[in-house]
């Protein structure tokens, strides 16, 4: 069944279930994978079936394909510190970044590396516990309280990161991309990010304002809170939920081998930091006018 799931101001929508391969044949996809994954001693060893049934699902029940973005994944994880380390769900800041919902309505005190932090904490639960393997996802971003002080926090290195990472080596499915309580500068949000953007994600971009009836032609009131117009229960209730679910598996955030890779363990030397990421700098010194 069609699920939502909250990640303060992200919804994910999971939208119809694929044909799946039989018991059989999944069981001999995951063995090869498993089996591929112990002789890769670079790679994190402690990845659950959940998990690795993702990167399947993802690529299509490939296992050759799902190597790839496996390797993908873990390898842009750790060049990117700043957003997959030091991911305590209790510490200070992650714990603000919750009570804000991802985005703090003061800019000053907006931290854009912590807001990602906390939304890939969330999506990395996810990615653990849910057993269910949607055909798509559907997230709906609110961007509600964002002002262009926000954006020039904003750094271009790590953007630049967090647009790799979430089209090339997320495994997810996406489906549709909604954005609501779309802000009068959303242009000027949008030539920012479009030189990091792929044609196919720019195709799944839905804008909508306040008023969310447009969104209900992709969305079903059924998936969405009762904040939304929608019949799945209360965010806040969602909210609470989600929160106390994170703090009980803390120790799946402390544990960061699960989630780098050991470049001292890799067969093949290479430059992949340097080639995955070059650009410096943030907002701040772009025009946003």
């Amino acid at each position: 069944m069609p699920k939502l799931t909250n990640i303060f101001n992200v919804l994910i929508t999971n939208m119809g279930m694929d044909e799946k391969p039989d018991k059989d044949q999944e069981e001999h996809h995951l063995h090869a994978l498993r089996e591929w994954l112990e002789r890769q001693e670079y790679l994190p060893q402690n990845i659950n079936d959940t998990f690795l049934k993702r990167f399947l699902n993802c690529c299509n029940n490939s296992v050759e394909t799902a190597k790839g973005l496996i390797d993908l994944c873990f390898t842009i994880r750790s060049q990117t510190p700043e957003i997959f380390e030091n991911r305590d769900p209790l510490s200070p800041s992650i714990q603000n970044i919750i009570k804000t919902s991802l985005c703090d309505p003061d800019p000053d005190k907006f931290v854009y590396a912590d807001s990602l932090k906390t939304f890939f904490m969330f999506s990395d639960l996810r990615m653990l516990t849910d057993i269910n393997l949607p055909d798509g996802e559907v997230p709906i971003f609110d961007m509600s309280g964002l002002c262009l002080r926000h954006i020039s926090k904003v750094s271009l290195h790590l953007l630049k990161k967090y647009m790799q990472y979430t089209q090339e080596a997320h495994p997810v499915r996406l489906k549709q991309i909604h954005i609501i309580n779309t802000p009068s500068f959303v242009d000027k949000m949008m030539l920012l990010i479009k030189p990091f953007l792929k044609n196919e994600t720019g195709r799944m971009m839905h804008f909508h304002s306040s008023d969310l009836s447009t969104l209900y032609e992709y969305v079903p009131k059924d998936l969405l809170p009762e904040e939304y117009g929608g019949e799945s229960g209360k965010l806040s209730d969602l909210k609470s939920q989600l929160t106390q679910k994170l703090i009980n598996n803390r120790d799946l955030f402390l544990d960061e081998t699960r989630w780098k890779v050991d470049e001292s363990k890799r067969p093949v030397k290479d430059n992949k930091s340097k080639q995955l990421f070059g650009i410096e700098g943030s907002f701040r010194s772009l025009s946003i006018d």
